[in-house]
């Protein structure tokens, strides 16, 4: 610490909002307001959605924290850039669920030379279906060998015990069958024309019927501080009208729309989007989190999970209430989910 090289740290929107990594840096007399730095070199904390901004700094330390380098977009190749020319480390507590997540990581650290080498050397695709699907790995043996070169393991038992249930809800069949053998989008009046869109309107004739509500008023009578994880724009209006009407309950959002702090009162639901709030933050005041749908993404499942799983909660138990119907789409994400796999649209669509 004589001569520290500059530090970059990237994190999400909501770390660095709540000067998280500020207090942490603090400690060591490492401040980005220059002149309350100890130090003479640059300290920047900044989110991933500003990467590309770094892309041509040189002999710094970057620390990545929330691991975003899965899969091959903009951020992925602005990391590889980055990991060229400057020493770095990832701090991530789910690393990745299958050989492909490590892609970028192993490419970072020169076990090989892009995505298409790996692919050459370890992926068989099945060439039966339309979309890329692996259907075997070769030469797993090294595969593992670099994963215990790059992955740190940090042993400690977790003094929690979750406790995962799901909750049956009813659905409208009627309209569903309708969806499924006409292919017709009843709340935009047109064709369906892709699986996306098939199974977008099938989720919401599942997620929008009122027994969903029913159950998860019925949970809150028995857990008044709950966070709600939900998926789209839709249910986020059907849970804010159910808990608005109830009194002396507060409201928190975490969203695109809305960075509410997580309520402090006797009563309070924090409905949290996944894609913007499953990871990053934590939640020591509640023992329960409700899944109103499900996700797609066992990985983001998993992140979900861990926002009320931390080392310093007071809970022993925590409860998980999985909220789902018997519909065809429900049942596919959760046996998806059940395999620790993310669920496939197409597949769906094919076989439905």
């Amino acid at each position: 610490m004589k001569n520290p090289k500059d530090l970059y740290i990237l994190t999400t929107a909501l770390k660095r909002d709540k000067q998280e990594w500020d207090k942490e840096l603090a400690k060591f007399l490492i401040s980005k307001i220059p002149g309350e730095d100890f130090y003479k070199n640059i300290v920047v904390i900044d989110s991933w959605n500003n990467i590309k901004k770094y892309v041509n700094v040189t002999e710094a330390f970057f620390i990545f924290d929330e691991d975003h380098v899965t899969g091959y977009g903009a951020w992925v190749k602005a990391f590889l850039k980055i990991a060229k020319k400057n020493d770095w480390i990832i701090l991530s507590a789910t690393p990745g669920d299958k050989w492909e997540d490590y892609i970028p990581v192993f490419i970072a650290n020169g076990f090989y030379r892009n995505k298409t080498e790996f692919s050459d050397e370890h992926l068989v695709y099945d060439y039966r279906v339309k979309f890329p699907k692996v259907k075997k790995y070769l030469n797993v043996g090294r595969l593992v060998r670099l994963r215990k070169r790059i992955l740190v393991d940090m042993d400690f038992e977790r003094p929690t015990i979750p406790h995962h249930e799901s909750v049956f809800v009813r659905y409208d069949i009627d309209e569903y069958k309708y969806v499924m053998k006409y292919r017709w989008n009843k709340f935009k009046n047109q064709p369906i024309t892709s699986a996306s869109d098939l199974c977008y309107t099938l989720r919401k004739i599942v997620n929008s019927d009122v027994s969903r509500q029913i159950a998860l008023l019925e949970i809150f009578e028995d857990h008044p501080k709950m966070i709600i994880f939900y998926n789209f724009d839709y249910e986020l209006d059907i849970l804010k009208g159910t808990f608005e009407k109830i009194d002396e309950v507060d409201v928190g959002e975490w969203n695109s729309h809305a960075h509410n702090p997580v309520p402090s009162s006797t009563s309070w639901v924090y409905l949290v989007q996944y894609n913007a709030g499953a990871e990053g933050w934590n939640c020591i005041t509640t023992d329960t989190i409700v899944f109103y749908s499900q996700n797609y993404s066992y990985k983001t499942l998993m992140q979900a999970c861990g926002r009320i799983d931390r080392m310093n909660t007071p809970f022993i138990d925590l409860y998980y209430y999985h909220l789902r119907s018997r519909s065809g789409i429900d049942l596919g994400i959760y046996q998806a989910l059940s395999k620790k796999k993310d669920f496939n649209e197409g597949k769906f669509a094919k076989f439905a």
